[in-house]
C-alpha cells in the first residue's frame, strides 16, 4: 500500500511535469528545430513514465511509454515538428492530464479513450527505435499498438538494500512490468531473510523472480526499473514458453495484477500544500533561534527582577515585538508564490481559442516573477482566465480586418504583473478592435443602466459592461455573449478586496487594470472609535483625516452631506449610523474626517477618534454570516475584542447611493 502523502505527491510532481511538457510542446511550435525544447519535453514523459510505474498507475506508465516512441522519433530526426505532430501532443497531454485526474479521484478514463488516443499516434509511431535502447536498429521494435511475436523473459531482481528507506516499493516494480507485458508467475526470493531478531524493518530482503511475456524488447523491461537506479541487482534472461522460471524456492505463483490500493479509492484529499523555496524556511529557522535566545534573556530577567532592570526589560520586550512582527512578515512571505503559475496557463489557452477562431494571437508576459499570496492566485485565476478568453475573441481583429486597418496579421495579448503602493497590479491588454463606446452607451440607455440622453464619460460607459447580463454581442456563441462573465469576474475581484479598471481606445485595443492585495491573510489597519466599537480601515486606504469645519460641511440638496476639500466635493458616510451604534459626538463639527480612496473615488468617513495603528489577522465571516456592505472581515484585537474590518470599496459604494436622508444633526451647517 502506498502511503497517501506519497501518491498527492505524485500528483503534484506529475502536474508539474504535465506544464513543462505542454510549454515545450508550445516551444516547439514556435521554433521546431529546439533541442532544447524537445528535450524537456522528452525528459517530462519519461519522469511521469517512471514515476507512476513505480506507484502503479499502469495506464498513465503505459501511454507516456507509448509517447516516448514518438518523441525518440523526433530526437532522431526520423519525424519532423508538423502541425499534426504538435496537435498531437497537445491531445496527449490533455489525455495525461485527464489520467491523472483520475488517479487523485480514485476514477478510471475510460480505455477506449486511451486506445483511441495511441491509434491516432500509430502513423508516428511505426518504426521507431524503441525508447531506452540507444542505438537500436530502427526494425528492433514494431509500433506499439501493433506488437509482434511474444518473447518470454525470466526477471529477478534482488533490491539494494535502502530501497525502502528511499521511498520505493519493490510490488510497483511488478505494476510496471505489466505494464510492458503480462506477467505468468510470480515468486519472492527469500534468501536475504534473516533471523527475527536480526531483522531491520527499514531494510529490503526480499527479491522476486518473474516470467514476463511481452513483444517489447529487453530495453523496455530495463526501463521499468530506472527509478531503482543501477541495473547490478537486476538480470533478464529469455525463457522458452512452457520453461519454469526456475527460482528454487518461494510463494505459489500470483496471476495477474498485484493490489496497489483499494480500487476506486481517491488518494487522500485536496491537500492543501506548496512549494516553498529552501531560502525562505532557512530564514524562519534563523529567526526563531534568535526569538528562542530573547525570550530566555527575558526569563532571566524576570527571574531576578529589580527596579533597575526594568530598563532593560523593556528593551528586551521591544526586540521581541519586532522579531514576532518580522516572523509574521516571513511566514507571510512562505504562502507566497509567483504569479506565473497562473500566466502559465494561458499560452495553451490562446493558441487554442484562437485556432477555433481562426485568428493569429501571440502572447506575451511581463512581471512573470511577481508573488502573490497563495489563496489570491487560487481566487484569480478564473477572473484573468476570462479577460484573456474575451481579448482574444472580443479584442483582437481576424487577420484579413487587421491588414485592412493597417496593422499586421498577427494580434497580440499582453499579460503584466507589478507591485505599487502595497498593492499587485495584473494588466490583461490587446490591440485589437477597442471597445466600441457609442454600442455600448446606446445598450445601456436601452436596458436603463445610463440615464436615457445622458452623456457621461467613457469611465462610467465602460463600467457598464460589469452589470449583470450586460452583453453587446449579437450572436451567442460558446465562448461569449450571455452577458454573464463580466459581472462575475468584477464581483469576484471586489470580494478579494480588489478593483478593476478598464481603459480602451478605437482601433488600438483595450486594458483591463486589477489591483489586488499582497495578502488575504493580514494587513496594515488603523483602528478607529465610533461610540463603544472600534473597527480597523486598511491604512493603504487612508488619504488623509481631519475635523470638520463649518465653511466646508454643508448638507446639500435631498439631505446628503458633503465635505469640500481643496475645491473637490467628496459625501460623507456616518459610521455610527451605517452600523447602528450610538456615537460619542453626534455633532459633525466635533467628530473626525477620515478621507478614504478606493479606484479613484473619495469619501470621508466620520468617526469619533483614531486609536493606534497595527498590523491585524483577517478573519474570514463568510462561514458564518451573511455578506455586509462595508465590512471585509473582523480581527481580534490585542485586549481579546473583535472588531469589524471595514471595506472602503463597500463603504464609498453606500456613501454615493444617497439614499432617503436622515434628520440633520444639531449643529451642522446647511
Amino acid at each position: 500500500m502506498i502511503p497517501d502523502d506519497l501518491q498527492q505527491l505524485f500528483v503534484e510532481e506529475a502536474t508539474d511535469l504535465l506544464r513543462d511538457f505542454e510549454e515545450g510542446v508550445l516551444e516547439l511550435e514556435q521554433a521546431s528545430d529546439s533541442v532544447e525544447a524537445l528535450n524537456r519535453v522528452f525528459r517530462a514523459a519519461h519522469t511521469l513514465k517512471g514515476a507512476s510505474g513505480m506507484l502503479g498507475f499502469t495506464d498513465i506508465a503505459r501511454f507516456t511509454h507509448f509517447l516516448e516512441t514518438l518523441l525518440l522519433r523526433l530526437r532522431k530526426r526520423e519525424l519532423t515538428v508538423s502541425v499534426g505532430v504538435v496537435e498531437y501532443l497537445l491531445r496527449a497531454s490533455d489525455l495525461l492530464r485527464r489520467l491523472v485526474d483520475g488517479a487523485r479521484e480514485g476514477r478510471a478514463v475510460p480505455a477506449d479513450d486511451v486506445a483511441d488516443m495511441e491509434a491516432a499516434g500509430r502513423v508516428y509511431t511505426r518504426g521507431a527505435t524503441p525508447p531506452d535502447a540507444p542505438g537500436a536498429a530502427p526494425a528492433a521494435e514494431p509500433a506499439l499498438a501493433e506488437a509482434g511475436r511474444e518473447t518470454h523473459y525470466v526477471v529477478r531482481f534482488h533490491p539494494p538494500d535502502d530501497l525502502l528507506l528511499r521511498g520505493l516499493d519493490p510490488l510497483r516494480l511488478l505494476d510496471a512490468l505489466e505494464s510492458v507485458g503480462t506477467l505468468l508467475e510470480v515468486e519472492v526470493d527469500t534468501s536475504r531473510l534473516p533471523a527475527l531478531a536480526d531483522m531491520d524493518p527499514e531494510r529490503t530482503y526480499f527479491g522476486f523472480t518473474c516470467r514476463l511475456a511481452t513483444a517489447r524488447p529487453v530495453a523496455s523491461i530495463e526501463a521499468c526499473f530506472d527509478v531503482v537506479g543501477g541495473r547490478e541487482a537486476l538480470t533478464i534472461e529469455p525463457a522458452a514458453a512452457g520453461e519454469p522460471s526456475g527460482a528454487g524456492r518461494g510463494v505459489p505463483a500470483h496471476r495477474g495484477s498485484l493490489p496497489s490500493r483499494e480500487p476506486g479509492a481517491p488518494i487522500g484529499g485536496e491537500a492543501a500544500t506548496f512549494r516553498v523555496s529552501a531560502a525562505k524556511v532557512d530564514r524562519l529557522v534563523n529567526l526563531v533561534g534568535e526569538i528562542a535566545v530573547t525570550q530566555s534573556m527575558v526569563e532571566q530577567v524576570v527571574t531576578a527582577a529589580t527596579p533597575d532592570r526594568l530598563i532593560r526589560l523593556e528593551g528586551l520586550i521591544t526586540e521581541m515585538r519586532r522579531h514576532c512582527r518580522e516572523l509574521e512578515e516571513r511566514v507571510m512571505a512562505v504562502r507566497m508564490v509567483p504569479i506565473q503559475t497562473v500566466f502559465g496557463r494561458f499560452p495553451r489557452l490562446i493558441r487554442d481559442l484562437a485556432a477555433a477562431l481562426g485568428k493569429d494571437v501571440w502572447l506575451e508576459t511581463s512581471g512573470d516573477d511577481t508573488e502573490l499570496d497563495r489563496s489570491v492566485i487560487e481566487q484569480i485565476t478564473d477572473p484573468l482566465t476570462h479577460l484573456v478568453r474575451n481579448a482574444v475573441d472580443h479584442g483582437i481583429e481576424p487577420p484579413d480586418v487587421r491588414r485592412q486597418a493597417g496593422k499586421g496579421a498577427s494580434g497580440c495579448v499582453t499579460l503584466a504583473a507589478y507591485q505599487r503602493s502595497g498593492s499587485i497590479y495584473i494588466e490583461v491588454a490587446d490591440d485589437g478592435r477597442g471597445l466600441d463606446r457609442d454600442r455600448i452607451l446606446a445598450k445601456a440607455w436601452e436596458t436603463g443602466l445610463i440615464a436615457a440622453g445622458a452623456s457621461p464619460a467613457d469611465e462610467d460607459v465602460f463600467a457598464v459592461i460589469f452589470q449583470p447580463g450586460f452583453s453587446t454581442a449579437a450572436v451567442v456563441s460558446e465562448i461569449s455573449g450571455r452577458g454573464v462573465g463580466m459581472d462575475v469576474v468584477n464581483r469576484n475581484i471586489r470580494r478579494l478586496g480588489g478593483a478593476i479598471s478598464v481603459q480602451s481606445a478605437p482601433g488600438r485595443g483595450t486594458r483591463f487594470t486589477v489591483r489586488l492585495p499582497l495578502t488575504l491573510a493580514s494587513l496594515d489597519g488603523q483602528a478607529l472609535r465610533v461610540g463603544p466599537e472600534t473597527y480597523v480601515l486598511p491604512l493603504g486606504s487612508i488619504v488623509e483625516s481631519l475635523r470638520p469645519r463649518r465653511d466646508n460641511f454643508q448638507t446639500v440638496l435631498g439631505g446628503a452631506e458633503s465635505l469640500m476639500l481643496r475645491g473637490e466635493v467628496l459625501p460623507v458616510l456616518r459610521l455610527h449610523r451605517v452600523f447602528g451604534v450610538t456615537p460619542a459626538v453626534d455633532d459633525p463639527l466635533r467628530s473626525l474626517a477620515v478621507i478614504v480612496e478606493h479606484d479613484g473615488r473619495r469619501l470621508a468617513l466620520l468617526v469619533d477618534e483614531l486609536l493606534e495603528q497595527q498590523q491585524v489577522v483577517i478573519k474570514s465571516l463568510d462561514a458564518n454570516f451573511h455578506a455586509v456592505d462595508g465590512v471585509g472581515g473582523a480581527t481580534i484585537l490585542g485586549d481579546g475584542r473583535v472588531a469589524l474590518i471595514l471595506d472602503v470599496a463597500g463603504l464609498i459604494a453606500l456613501g454615493r447611493m444617497r439614499q432617503p436622508p436622515r434628520p440633520v444633526p444639531h449643529g451642522a451647517a446647511r
